[in-house]
C-alpha cells in the first residue's frame, strides 16, 4: 500500500525535477538569446557553443556568454564618437601639430 509521506516525495522529486530541466534548458539558451537579440553575427555559433559548452562541462559556456556580450563590428567604447565637426577639429589639432614639429625639424638641422 502508498502511504500519502511516498506520494508526497514522489511529487516533490517531480517538481524538482522538472525545475533542473527548466534551468538547464534556460542557461543552455541564454547565449543565443542575448547574441540574436543584440544582432551579432555569430548568434548561430554562439547558441552551438552555449549547449556544448553546457553539456561538456561549462566553461564552455561561460566563453559563449562572453562571446555573445561582446559587441562585433561596433567601434570599441575608448574611441571618439563625436560629430563630424569635432573630428574635423581633431585632425585641424593633428596637421598643426604636425606643422610645428616640421618647422622645429627644419630649424635643428
Amino acid at each position: 500500500m502508498v502511504d500519502f509521506a511516498t506520494l508526497f516525495a514522489w511529487f516533490v522529486l517531480i517538481i524538482l525535477f522538472a525545475v533542473i530541466v527548466a534551468a538547464v534548458v534556460a542557461l543552455g539558451s541564454l547565449p543565443g538569446r542575448i547574441a540574436r537579440q543584440s544582432n551579432h553575427p555569430h548568434a548561430a555559433a554562439i547558441n552551438v557553443a552555449s549547449w556544448l559548452g553546457l553539456i561538456f562541462g561549462g566553461i564552455g559556456w561561460a566563453i559563449a556568454f562572453v562571446w555573445a556580450l561582446v559587441p562585433c563590428g561596433q567601434a570599441s567604447p575608448t574611441t571618439s564618437t563625436g560629430s563630424s565637426e569635432s573630428l574635423s577639429q581633431q585632425v585641424a589639432a593633428l596637421q598643426a601639430e604636425v606643422d610645428s614639429l616640421k618647422k622645429q625639424l627644419a630649424q635643428s638641422t
